[in-house]
């Protein structure tokens, strides 16, 4: 049986493609959801494990299922063997950060025993996700020390996920105000509904590939610079701009070049961007001289926006202090996009589990708009 094609809109804007319990953004009201909890409030009140065990199991975690959780998130982190020649050879390699953790990612499959999601249980999946959620972030950490050339600084089981990373990435100890910021930002993270990478992990899983093979194209979706980008490329604005009685005349250049500001306005979003509200509370709790200036520059950016737009909404987004709360933590600013993606990993591996489970192959319709063909 045939079905007519849809015309759907460019980008696919709006256009519901499956169905997710893992949570939702609802851009009208400026909110979203993990499952059943405000996401926002999760990333105030609770860890970034806790999270994760919400994703994995559809609830959050007692007491002892949170610390067995950890301790099971904790025993994935070491690097395998196998994976270090080629950590050492990614890291010599002329390449971005997010490349070579793909790089790596890629071949990462027989070290942690992964088989193609078709062939799996739903217990093999939900474990095998675990395994390289857990794995990446120490994969990345490893990479970034090698490009230095320093050592790689073994995962301590007694730190949490977020303070381990921080601690494998810096070499030293982070404070707890550090964890705790960097948590609350990677927790805000985990998932944000059908954006690009997050659509590509599900239509490579519907294929019943392996969970390297779902990562690694999500991966390349996210390197695209209108996706994964703008944290970095948000602060090289506010380097731009200097101080905010430059920015009202940065903005209406940037406008009249037809350019984008970056860090303002969502795809979704036409209220405030949730993420940034709490990114920005976070932001001004570590304090400093750039979050200073990246508040005042907002203010004026702002409110210039809204003169030269008054029709469209342009909140700021939250890449705009994604970028200052990571640079304040001392992370380069060629680490924020992969460590949003150490991040975004968990919520891909929730969409893959749960697309295994539909058992369906994603094989959309297109829409044929060339000459009229002539049939012999």
């Amino acid at each position: 049986m045939t079905t007519s094609a849809l015309e759907v809109p460019d980008g696919l804007n709006g256009l519901a493609v499956a169905a997710t319990s893992l949570g939702d953004v609802r851009g009208e009201e400026g909110f979203f959801h993990y499952r059943q909890y405000d996401a926002t409030v999760l990333a105030r009140t609770r860890g970034f494990e806790d999270v994760w065990f919400l994703f994995a199991e559809g609830r959050l975690p007692d007491a002892s299922e949170a610390a067995a959780f950890r301790g099971a998130i904790a025993a994935e982190r070491v690097v395998p063997d196998q994976l270090r020649p080629l950590i050492a050879a990614a890291a010599a390699a002329p390449a971005a950060p997010l490349a070579r953790l793909k790089t790596v990612l890629a071949a990462s499959a027989p070290a942690l025993g992964l088989s193609p999601l078709v062939d799996l249980d739903p217990a093999s999946r939900a474990t095998q996700a675990l395994r390289i959620s857990a794995l990446a972030p120490a994969v990345l950490a490893a990479l970034h020390r090698a490009t230095r050339g320093l050592p790689s600084i073994e995962p301590d089981p007694t730190l949490g996920h977020v303070a381990s990373y921080l601690y494998e990435t810096t070499g030293e100890r982070p404070s707890a105000a550090a964890v705790r910021a960097l948590e609350q930002y990677l927790t805000l993270t985990i998932d944000h509904g059908f954006n690009a990478s997050t659509f590509t992990a599900r239509v490579v899983a519907s294929t019943g590939a392996d969970l390297s093979d779902v990562i690694v194209a999500a991966i390349g979706a996210l390197a695209g610079p209108l996706h994964g980008g703008a944290p970095s490329r948000a602060l090289d604005a506010l380097d731009a701009i200097g101080t905010a009685d430059r920015a009202g005349a940065y903005v209406r250049s940037e406008i009249a070049a037809g350019r984008r500001i970056m860090g303002f306005g969502h795809p979704v979003y036409r209220a405030p961007d949730p993420r940034s509200t709490l990114l920005r509370e976070v932001a001004l709790g570590l304090g400093g001289e750039l979050v200073d200036r990246a508040v005042e520059v907002e203010t004026v950016i702002l409110e210039t926006l809204a003169e030269l737009k008054p029709d469209r909404a342009l909140p700021s987004n939250v890449e705009y202090y994604a970028g200052v709360v990571m640079a304040t933590l001392g992370l380069p600013r060629e680490m924020f996009t992969p460590t949003f993606a150490v991040s975004r990993i968990v919520g891909w591996c929730a969409h893959a589990v749960e697309q295994a489970a539909v058992g369906k192959i994603i094989r959309p319709a297109s829409l044929y708009v060339g000459p009229t063909v002539e049939r012999g």
